[in-house]
């Protein structure tokens, strides 16, 4: 169930992606490294990916290559990390446990769900269709190209609002990052902390967070 703490009738749940629907973690930290081995630059743990995920692919390969590593170069190496990614951003990722239970259980009441991420916008619609087919209405993934800022900015879960006719009222937002909390607050709705994603309970709590779930069904209302 719901916390007490987010009230009224919620129509359209807003999710993350990483780390709160899909357990990506893995696929991330190993085109991460491959750009890493193509451009001579040390590799990462799978630890150490997941510190440096959650502002978005660009971030993440900034955070990735050595300190003081050029623009230039930078770019090098997220041009490697996106080509690879796209071919093997499902070999080892699935959805959490009890996930598609979860959607499946909101659409059966008539519920709204949005996936907003910072991954990059090709990469969650090819996702959500593949692992989320007829339970998503709508997934927006970065594309600031087309004037839309990645989160912890608002665009995306206003679009989505916008796009669903939903009011803030209506809204929630899931995710399990400090960025999915600021998120929330810069869009004016409550936001649910996941347990079971990338940052721990005692980091979302100096964060800010105020209501945690540990399992996907405690999200439901039913």
């Amino acid at each position: 169930m719901i916390g007490n703490s987010i009230k009224g009738l919620v129509r359209l749940y807003l999710f993350d992606l990483d780390g709160t629907l899909l357990d990506t973690l893995r696929d991330l930290a190993a085109s991460v490294n491959y750009a890493m081995e193509q451009c001579h630059y040390p590799t990462h743990t799978i630890d150490e990916v997941c510190s440096m995920v959650g502002n978005g692919v660009a971030t993440l390969i900034k955070r990735a290559v050595p300190s003081g590593t050029s623009e230039e170069a930078t770019a090098r190496a997220l041009d490697f990390f996106r080509k690879h990614y796209m071919i093997h951003s499902e070999d080892t990722t699935r959805p959490y446990d009890g996930i598609l239970e979860l959607l499946s259980s909101l659409k059966s009441q008539g519920k709204l769900i949005a996936v907003v991420s910072n991954k990059f916008d090709a990469a969650t619609k090819a996702l959500c269709h593949k692992y989320f087919p007829n339970l998503i209405d709508i997934a927006l993934g970065e594309n600031e190209a087309e004037g839309i800022s990645k989160k912890p900015a608002p665009d995306m879960v206003l679009k989505a609002m916008k796009q669903l006719n939903a009011s803030p009222e209506e809204c929630v937002y899931i995710g399990d990052s400090d960025v999915d909390l600021q998120t929330a607050k810069n869009a004016g709705i409550p936001c649910i902390s996941v347990l079971w994603g990338f940052r721990t309970k005692e980091f979302l709590r100096a964060h800010g967070a105020t209501t945690f779930v540990e399992k996907p069904d405690e999200i439901s209302e039913s």
